[in-house]
């Protein structure tokens, strides 16, 4: 089967929301097959359906004067922060057309597929990483008296089968802001970068980043990743996007 892939740069949140709006509605037409966006955002908070507004522990003042926009959402999970060297990944894909030991794939599964393929993109920079039970996305394996750190965020919308919202793997994220909330309402954890973490003789980039999620993606969810540009989708996702630093 064929994922299609797209790569849309910088996008603002609201505009990314509108454009998997646009993408979910096809995906129930089956006017386009299986798709995974892969973008940036500008620095934004994110309140999913589980979340507690006392998690953002800056003042509404001070993420105005930072230009940080605040959206609820709803996608699962806590609150969450999206920003400049973040690898964000929208999949928009139907879950009736997997199986996982002859059965369909659930909301669970779909979930652990999503971080067994972060798990392994991670790993072509030589860095380990691993699920926690209880605590959903990617964290790195702890080392001596440190800790795991969270590396990657997710959280998922399924609706009649179709999937939105998704991941955030940290990649050179600054990560001072993250200080602005509680990540995903887990206070006694922090986060890292895949910057960080990697080793230094190969620092990662977004783009070598993008390659190995887009590559581990498809091996994963056993479909074959075809590069697209946004209008050989068939849809005008282009109309008021506004992308920067493509």
């Amino acid at each position: 089967m064929i994922l299609n892939l797209i790569h849309l740069g910088r996008v603002d949140y609201a505009t990314g929301l509108d454009i998997q709006k646009q993408l979910v509605e096809a995906r129930h037409e089956n006017r386009i097959g299986n798709t995974l966006v892969l973008l940036e955002h500008p620095p934004v908070l994110t309140l999913g359906r589980n979340s507690s507004r006392s998690n953002i522990l800056a003042s509404d003042e001070f993420l105005a004067y930072r230009g940080v926009e605040i959206h609820e959402i709803n996608r699962g999970g806590d609150v969450t922060y999206h920003g400049p060297g973040q690898l964000v990944g929208y999949p928009i894909l139907d879950l009736r057309s997997f199986t996982l030991n002859s059965r369909r794939v659930g909301a669970v599964d779909y979930v652990r597929l999503l971080e067994e393929s972060l798990i392994r993109a991670l790993g072509d920079f030589a860095v380990p990483a691993q699920r926690i039970a209880g605590r959903t996305g990617v964290w790195t394996i702890p080392g001596g008296t440190i800790p795991e750190k969270k590396i990657a965020a997710i959280g998922v919308h399924i609706s009649r089968g179709i999937t939105s919202h998704g991941f955030a793997l940290n990649i050179t994220t600054d990560l001072r802001d993250f200080d602005l909330i509680v990540p995903c309402g887990i206070s006694d954890r922090t986060v890292t970068s895949l910057e960080l973490e990697a080793d230094n003789s190969k620092p990662p980039t977004m783009e070598n980043a993008i390659n190995a999620v887009a590559r581990h993606f498809g091996r994963v969810f056993e479909h074959q990743v075809l590069w697209l540009e946004p209008d050989q989708l068939g849809l005008n996702l282009n109309a008021g996007m506004h992308a920067a630093e493509k």
